[in-house]
């Protein structure tokens, strides 16, 4: 009996801090766009609606009820779910094929956008009249929900159908950073002139897709937004669900963008732990005293890099949560490794969208060195970003 009301103690403060999380500077909650039903079911009276969404679709001030339960609950004819990488309820690891399959819970079919079929077809989309994007983005250009959302948008511009966005705060929306994707390394992790941190939301980053005709063929979408309430860019926001399997807590988002680039390299940034994008290491004890070793771990990572080998490195799990995007890391992890060129793989010039980083580091340039080169596509970016912002 005890043991059951420690539980219930636990369960409730865990609801209580992620409230209070959600609070604006002025004491008024934070309402993601699919909490405000007022702005949205007009819209769809009447019309067949797919829905883009997964395990993040959820709303946080209702006990995290999943949105597509709220739709069909409002009368909504949701016909269809689409789903990106990670699936519907985010067991898929990163890069792994998910199947079309059906809903348990709803009876819905559930299509896969990822895989060969990242873009919605003529077929799939043509019984419907709005299509609904509504997925936890961390704001990064190689977090490939964004990369979804353009194909989403492409495909219902091409066949006359309305996109919704239901809009969600960006955990790393304060700030700007990184090299911006160099023309010709555009990629499903980089398909906008974009920087890494890109400041934005995905119903900020929508607007700036269609208002910039990045579209195949220049095409626009008939697009709207329902913006996030009692929220601005200044505000730090905690993710009441992890956004994919390897992204488990506040400190590991505020890394990813930092600790995601070891994807292009040699280096374990800690895939087959319960500590993913919060470590790095190498099987060599050169890299450091914190040693860790991947294993296969089902619904976070089956096959991680060095899998079984004890990697040596550092553990990244004290730093700070004001974390901003930094080459320290990588830098780091370079020099101690001595390999020079065998240190990066195939993938590090796609990721990071440009093939000056690599050859930046190879020539023994500093992060502020490397930085400086950063500038003026930032300042022009900057620019650009103003003119559709909607959380000033």
């Amino acid at each position: 009996m005890k043991q059951a009301k420690y539980s219930l103690l636990i369960c409730f403060l865990a609801f209580f801090l992620t409230a209070i999380s959600h609070q604006s500077a002025h004491g008024q909650q934070v309402l993601v766009g699919a909490e405000q039903s007022q702005l949205y079911l007009p819209l769809l009276q009447g019309k067949k609606v797919g829905l883009v969404g997964n395990q993040t679709s959820i709303l946080p001030q209702s006990a995290n009820k999943h949105v597509v339960d709220l739709l069909l609950e409002k009368g909504v004819q949701v016909k269809k779910v689409f789903v990106p990488e990670h699936g519907f309820r985010g067991t898929a690891d990163a890069g792994e094929k998910v199947d079309n399959s059906v809903d348990q819970k709803t009876g819905l079919p559930i299509i896969s956008l990822y895989g060969n079929n990242k873009k919605p077809s003529a077929d799939q989309i043509k019984d419907l009249d709005v299509v609904i994007f509504d997925l936890q983005d961390v704001g990064t250009r190689f977090f490939t929900y964004i990369s979804t959302m353009h194909y989403v948008m492409e495909a219902c511009a091409e066949q006359g159908k309305k996109v919704i966005i239901f809009d969600r705060p960006n955990p790393n929306g304060g700030y700007i950073d990184g090299p911006m994707l160099k023309p010709g390394f555009e990629s499903f992790v980089g398909m906008h002139n974009i920087p890494i941190v890109h400041g934005l939301t995905v119903g900020e980053l929508a607007q700036m897709i269609n208002g910039e005709k990045w579209l195949k063929g220049g095409l626009t979408v008939d697009l709207e937004v329902i913006p996030v309430a009692n929220w601005t860019h200044s505000q730090a926001y905690n993710l009441p669900i992890k956004p994919s399997p390897n992204l488990p807590n506040d400190l590991s988002i505020k890394l990813y963008p930092s600790t995601c680039l070891f994807e292009g390299t040699v280096t374990s940034l800690g895939r087959g732990t319960y500590f993913p994008f919060q470590v790095y290491g190498y099987p060599d004890p050169k890299f450091g005293d914190f040693t860790f070793t991947p294993v296969s771990i089902d619904g976070m990572s089956k096959t991680p890099p060095h899998q079984d080998k004890l990697c040596y490195g550092r553990d990244l799990r004290g730093e700070s949560m004001d974390h901003q995007f930094t080459l320290s890391y990588l830098l780091e992890a370079f020099q101690k490794s001595g390999m020079k060129e065998k240190f990066f793989n195939n993938y590090f010039n796609t990721l990071v969208g440009t093939d000056e980083l690599k050859k930046q580091i190879l020539a023994g340039k500093s992060e502020a060195e490397i930085r400086e080169s950063w500038k003026a596509g930032l300042a022009e970016y900057k620019l650009k970003r103003d003119r559709y912002l909607i959380y000033k």
